[in-house]
């Protein structure tokens, strides 16, 4: 093999592998993240942190490059100290600073760079299907011209499936034959709406949350959508969910295409252990005085309403084929070695949904506001969240399997929640920097001024 470290000028390039411990075959779609290690700590306090130089994803043989430039490590530093973290959904197969294996002041004489992980730790991969189940029928995407994608240039460059009721997602279980799950979903949002995609966030969410239900056809009748847990911080966690409230559409698997419409609304609601938080609990008690219900569940979250990006009066919004055009994709954030189709969508964000009580709309707002703050904007009214959507291949739906996961992620998801088949991912900009909140400013925040919210609120309640 190639040298696992090739220096031209100022830019390094750093080659390796990562192989199955259980057959010694070479691992596609992993994750692996290459660190210069600059770790200081005085009085347990880090003065420097590590450098994050790039990440690589594998391909089919388990080969991984990433090339970065002598600037991401540092000034002072004339050759990096390289250690590796190898994830595969978020879920960390290996990391060889804990393993002690850092490759101090590496240069092009190191030994090649060969991982072997214990792939049965990632449940993900015992969802992969390669090839669909067999069933399938097909016909209905062909029903219809309407349904069919125009000539490129065409004027409605997405199927007409206005003709289609829309269903509600819970309405027609019976009817759901085939499914393709949604293992890897990756979202995507800009944490400053104002400025144009400088501070974009790209985060793959919990897989096989989010799934695509339909006939033997191909007529969807369900779309279970994405949800996450936010931290935020010292006021505790909350979770938030694009809850689906109506459907339309198609799947084709002789193409490997899809088309269906959805329109949906933004819910963010407290997750259990917030409960024990003092300020959240002062918060609650402030709305039990006054008997308003407090979003301790989904049943009473903030619900946020959602449009078509660009038309603020068309509530409903498509799932089209292929990846996103609208921004550019991070190598971390595509699954092409692995998936067995992809789609895309995105929805704007709208206003709050309006209670009877002007009271409890302002308490809303104001946590919808904090809620911004520690999450990036991602429900500022006006941004647009977009999702890639990359499909495993389809399989047979079990109804009684299909109610309970939809009935799981519809009602309990909190972040305190450990989806079995992985956790997800941290959100990261494209350079692959993770992204942190205003931390400082939000403390502060939360120490200083909830007391005066509290207080206010006590006066407007």
């Amino acid at each position: 093999m190639s040298q696992a470290l090739t220096i031209s000028g100022s830019t390094y390039t750093v080659q390796g592998t990562v192989r199955n411990q259980s057959n010694n075959e070479g691992i596609v779609d992993l994750r692996v993240f290459v660190y210069d290690n600059d770790t200081l700590k005085v009085f347990g306090h880090d003065l420097l942190r590590d450098d994050l130089l790039g990440i690589a994803v594998t391909d089919g043989t388990g080969a991984f490059s990433v090339s970065f430039d002598s600037s991401k490590f540092g000034v002072f530093e004339r050759k990096p100290d390289l250690y590796f973290i190898v994830q595969d959904a978020g879920l960390p197969l290996l990391d060889t600073k804990k393993s002690g294996d850092v490759i101090d002041n590496a240069d092009e004489s190191m030994d090649p760079i060969n991982f072997v992980v214990d792939l049965s730790k990632s449940k993900l991969r015992d969802e992969i299907h390669k090839d669909p189940t067999d069933g399938w029928v097909g016909g209905f995407a062909q029903s219809n011209p309407d349904f069919a994608y125009p000539n490129p240039d065409s004027a409605y460059p997405t199927p007409n499936l206005s003709s289609l009721e829309m269903k509600g997602n819970m309405e027609n279980i019976g009817l759901l034959k085939r499914q393709q799950k949604v293992l890897w979903p990756e979202f995507s949002w800009n944490t400053e709406p104002d400025e144009t995609d400088k501070k974009r966030c790209y985060q793959m969410f919990a897989p096989d949350i989010s799934r695509l239900g339909y006939t033997d056809e191909g007529r969807v009748y369900s779309i279970i959508c994405p949800q996450q847990g936010v931290s935020l911080g010292k006021l505790g966690n909350m979770n938030v969910e694009v809850t689906v409230t109506g459907n339309r559409g198609w799947a084709n698997e002789s193409n490997r295409e899809l088309a269906a419409d959805m329109s949906v609304v933004g819910k963010i609601w407290f997750s259990p252990a917030a409960k024990e938080n003092k300020f959240v609990k002062k918060w609650a008690a402030e709305l039990d005085e006054d008997k308003h219900p407090f979003p301790w569940d989904k049943e009473h979250a903030i619900v946020v309403k959602t449009h078509k990006p660009g038309d603020p009066k068309q509530p409903i919004f498509p799932l089209i084929k292929g990846e996103s055009k609208e921004f550019p994709l991070p190598n971390f954030a595509r699954h092409e070695g692995i998936k067995w189709t992809v789609g895309h969508l995105g929805v704007q964000i709208g206003s709050i949904v309006k209670t009877k009580s002007e009271k409890v709309n302002k308490f809303n707002q104001d946590v919808l506001d904090i809620f911004n703050l520690g999450a990036g904007n991602m429900l500022k009214e006006g941004n647009v969240l977009t999702w890639n959507v990359w499909f495993t291949a389809p399989e047979l739906v079990v109804e009684s399997e299909w109610q309970g996961h939809a009935e799981l992620w519809r009602k309990s998801l909190t972040i305190d929640h450990v989806n079995p088949e992985g956790p997800g991912t941290k959100a990261r900009f494209f350079d692959g920097t993770p992204f942190q909140p205003a931390k400082a400013l939000f403390e502060d925040i939360l120490e200083d001024q909830l007391p005066k919210i509290l207080d206010f609120l006590k006066k407007r309640l």
